[in-house]
């Protein structure tokens, strides 16, 4: 009986598996503290493994994982590991309208002039309606409000990842 995803990943040298990780967080301590987890019992467990890494992350970390994000709405080109998880995550703004994705780029920019920092959001599963909409609402955080919720979003993205990593 061939190995599952999860075995093959729990049998990976640490090196192969933090870089894997690192495809779905780009925070410095993150892959390493994940992979120090192995071997994890279920797909389940490595999920709310990373999931509960990335809420822990210094903001400092938090900051070089956002530094790996393009922008929401950006057209993202080639084959990095960002790139293509960022074109499916982001599937949403591929038929948004044209004043959806102008109002995106008007917003992103808004965002990142308030906050220094790209505007984070769990994409997958979202329309281009609700993360615009998201967008304009977290306009309105003061900064400690959004920090909370830029690394709730990037432990949700995270978990997606890793997630995706094992199928």
């Amino acid at each position: 009986m061939p190995d599952s995803p999860l075995d093959s990943f729990n049998a990976e040298p640490a090196v192969r598996a933090e870089e894997l990780l690192r495809t779905c967080n780009a925070a410095p301590s993150f892959a390493p503290t994940v992979a120090a987890g192995r071997p994890y019992d279920s797909t389940a467990a490595l999920v709310a493994r990373a999931e509960e890494v990335s809420r822990a992350l210094p903001w400092a970390e938090v900051s070089a994982a956002l530094a790996a994000h393009p922008r929401i709405g950006d057209r993202m080109q080639g084959a990095s590991a960002e790139a293509r998880n960022s074109r499916e995550e982001q599937s949403g703004m591929t038929t948004a309208a044209d004043s959806v994705r102008a109002a995106m780029v008007e917003g992103n920019h808004d965002y990142e002039e308030r906050f220094d920092q790209v505007f984070l959001v769990r994409a997958a599963g979202r329309s281009a309606e609700e993360m615009l909409a998201e967008l304009h609402r977290r306009l309105g955080n003061d900064p400690e409000t959004e920090r909370a919720e830029v690394t709730e979003q990037l432990a949700q993205i995270t978990g997606l990842r890793v997630a995706g990593l094992l199928q």
